[in-house]
């Protein structure tokens, strides 16, 4: 989300365009509408990060409109509330509002709020977009990137021959690998002598498993090979 995009809903043309010439200062890319059905149509049709609602609002006041946007969108909405309109303020926080700002109020205020409910919606959305080169099977993650492994949160030290394995097998979780096409995988040559790949499976075990004996993850299929258990 290099360039956030905020919707601007307030009755007030003198505030609302006031607020877009202070964020498109800042680079945001500003849409605007006069009352809650308008802002519903804008953000029906564009990409909203982040929308300012005024709860007193005609046709359609903020309070409703919260209330429908919350029905398909998760982004973070922050409620303008005149000081009269402290039950309004409250019931606009419990139908889904993340923040509000009271009338009168500065730029700098109003944007520090901005700021803030944007960098968590970032790291919101971050959680939820899966990474390609890390891999997660229950508590164990395994990433490419940094060539780090860790069980719950804790870091694992593993050899560069024991990461390769657990790597292969973690890319493709249930499948079952034998010691020939491990070999060949992680060595590149054709396998003639595979007993060092029980000694290796023994080794990450003992370093990955609370219970090596009664593995959670790396199991044994007796006369096949071995593979990482998928987790629920």
């Amino acid at each position: 989300m290099e360039t956030s995009n905020i919707l601007v809903v307030e009755d007030d043309k003198e505030i609302r365009e006031g607020v877009q010439i202070y964020l498109q200062s800042q680079g945001y890319r500003v849409f605007q509408a006069a009352d809650g059905i308008e802002g519903l149509e804008v953000i029906a049709r564009e990409e909203i990060h982040l929308a300012i609602v005024d709860i007193m609002m005609p046709r359609m006041d903020g309070i409703r409109m919260t209330m429908k946007l919350r029905e398909k969108y998760d982004f973070p909405v922050i409620m303008l509330s005149a000081k009269s309109e402290e039950v309004d303020k409250i019931t606009g926080l419990n139908i889904g509002a993340d923040d509000y700002v009271t009338k009168p109020f500065t730029p700098m205020e109003l944007m520090a709020r901005v700021n803030s409910q944007l960098r968590r919606y970032r790291k919101f959305l971050e959680k939820l977009t899966p990474k390609e080169n890390v891999h997660v099977i229950g508590g164990l993650e395994i990433n490419e990137d940094t060539v780090e492994v860790s069980v719950d949160g804790v870091p694992v030290k593993l050899t560069p021959i024991e990461y390769k394995i657990i790597l292969l097998l973690a890319k493709n979780p249930g499948r079952v690998f034998s010691s020939e096409e491990i070999y060949e995988r992680v060595w590149q040559e054709k396998a003639i002598n595979t007993d060092t790949i029980m000694v290796h499976v023994r080794n990450i075990r003992e370093k990955i498993e609370l219970d090596p004996k009664n593995p959670k993850y790396l199991k044994v299929v007796w006369g096949v090979g071995y593979k990482i258990e998928k987790q629920p």
